[in-house]
C-alpha cells in the first residue's frame, strides 16, 4: 500500500470512529443526562485518546492527529457533562 492510500485509509478510519462519538455527545448536551455513562469509561477514553494524539504527533501522522484531536474534543465534552450532571 502506498503512502497516499495508507493516509486515505487512516482518514476513513478516523472519520468513522470519531463520528461514532458525535451522537452520544449531542444527546448528552441536549438532555444533560449522563447516568448511563461510566465515569471510568469517560476518563480512560480521554486518557487513551490523548496518548493516541501524542503518538500521532510523534509520528507526524496527520490522519491520526486529526481524528484524535476531534475525538478528544467530543470525549472531553462527554466527561465534563458527566462530572457536572451526575
Amino acid at each position: 500500500m502506498d503512502m497516499q492510500s495508507g493516509e486515505m485509509l487512516g482518514f476513513a478510519a478516523g472519520i468513522i470512529t470519531t463520528l461514532a462519538l458525535l451522537p452520544q455527545a449531542l444527546k448528552i448536551m441536549a438532555t444533560r443526562q449522563t447516568r448511563d455513562i461510566s465515569l471510568l469509561w469517560a476518563v480512560s477514553m480521554n486518557v487513551g485518546i490523548i496518548l493516541w494524539l501524542c503518538y500521532g504527533l510523534a509520528k507526524n501522522d496527520l490522519p491520526m492527529i486529526t481524528a484524535n484531536s476531534v475525538s478528544f474534543l467530543l470525549l472531553f465534552i462527554i466527561l465534563l457533562f458527566k462530572v457536572r450532571y451526575r
